[in-house]
């Protein structure tokens, strides 16, 4: 009688924050790079590694467009600010 192997299947937890997000995608890339993974370990560290990129990606934009946002009113200041 054979044992299958289960499908592994990674749970993706949403990152605090961008350079959490950044830093466990580096260590996914390092993981496949390695080539020492299953193939199901392969997929899963893809999966959660596209979901991260898709983060990263979705929290550059709006930094982005908070930038800009800036540098369209650099004088719009709130009462009582200085510079």
């Amino acid at each position: 009688m054979t044992a299958k192997s289960k499908p592994v299947k990674s749970e993706f937890v949403e990152p605090k924050n961008f350079e959490e997000a950044l830093e466990r995608l580096q260590e996914l890339v390092e993981k496949l790079e390695a080539g020492e993974v299953s193939l199901e370990e392969s997929v899963a560290a893809f999966e959660e590694g596209q979901k991260l990129s898709v983060y990263c990606q979705h929290k550059l934009k709006a930094a982005e467009a908070s930038l800009k946002k800036l540098l369209k009113n650099p004088d719009d200041t709130k009462p009582g600010e200085e510079e």
